[in-house]
């Protein structure tokens, strides 16, 4: 099976198939019909700072059902590796892997904030590389998906 990447209205997110990331996988035969399933990722806004020894993303949303989905996602993913996907058109032109640093996850009013930092100098410049690459396409015009553990939490623009 394979699972897609939805938005709220109900449009599948182009090239966000999630059986090895782009495009999905081709069918195998088997002698159950291959259902794909779909996951409602709530449509946010992003804030994304440099900060002491990292960076914050800040995913607000507008509706009260759509920040609760987001800090519930957040509440129960929140201990593992957080991605930065930047997409243009439907295709991944970034992806960041914050690999190198300790991921943090507050509730806000409007969603969450989340804070990756390191106390290693070269580190901390990773992240702080990751910051500027992503505030720069979504400057030009791309979204983010933001993913904790693989699995969507909030995709949006700035």
């Amino acid at each position: 099976m394979t699972s897609m990447l939805m938005e709220r209205t109900g449009t599948p997110v182009p090239g966000m198939g999630f059986s090895g990331m782009g495009a999905t996988a081709p069918a195998v035969p088997s002698g159950m019909p291959g259902v794909p399933s779909w996951m409602m990722v709530p449509r946010c806004t992003f804030k994304i700072e440099k900060c002491k020894g990292g960076m914050k993303i800040a995913c607000d949303c507008d509706d009260k059902v759509a920040a609760s989905m987001v800090q519930n996602l957040c509440t129960m993913l929140q201990s593992g590796m957080c991605s930065l996907y930047c997409m243009m058109n439907g295709t991944m032109v970034c992806c960041c892997n914050l690999t190198m640093g300790m991921c943090s996850c507050e509730m806000t009013k409007e969603g969450v904030c989340l804070t990756c930092t390191s106390g290693d100098a070269e580190c901390c410049e990773m992240i702080q590389s990751c910051c500027d690459c992503v505030c720069t396409m979504l400057k030009c015009g791309c979204t983010c998906c933001m993913m904790l553990n693989n699995t969507p939490v909030c995709c949006g623009c700035c």
